[in-house]
């Protein structure tokens, strides 16, 4: 017997839009990194990209459970002496929500070239709208 690998021109790729409105935000971001890997297919090898295109809007709308609000923080460092940056969740949500829904998949993904190619495929908007109306996505609702 002889272990299947699928070929580039055999992989399906879809579109996929999920409504992140009222939804926890590490609950909606394992659904995705699943969705972006593939591992909802059949298909699935853990060295390929296998996975589908996914579109997430109402960003904003995103909960975090528990106290996290005010005391999750993100960090970033500019590279010089005493440039590190700190910012709430809170922050985080009001200013860039998309970028809270993408730290959260990132860190469910590989971190090497694989990853940085699944994460690509990740669309994140803060409203209802997006402009990837052309490629007819499907509405994914999640398992639970």
């Amino acid at each position: 017997m002889r272990t299947y690998m699928p070929k580039a021109d055999e992989i399906n790729r879809e579109w996929l839009v999920i409504d992140a409105s009222n939804q926890v935000l590490g609950r909606v971001a394992t659904d995705i990194a699943k969705l972006l890997r593939g591992k909802h297919k059949a298909m699935y090898t853990p060295h390929l990209d296998t996975g589908d295109f996914v579109v997430v809007v109402n960003a904003e709308r995103v909960r975090l459970t528990g106290n996290k609000v005010e005391e999750k923080k993100y960090y970033r460092h500019s590279g010089y002496p005493g440039g590190i940056h700190t910012r709430t969740a809170r922050e985080m949500l009001e200013k860039h929500p998309e970028r809270l829904i993408r730290l959260a998949v990132w860190g469910m993904l590989p971190k090497n070239r694989l990853g940085r190619k699944l994460l690509k495929k990740l669309k994140v908007y803060s409203g209802p709208e997006h402009p990837h109306v052309a490629q007819q996505p499907k509405t994914w609702a999640p398992a639970s």
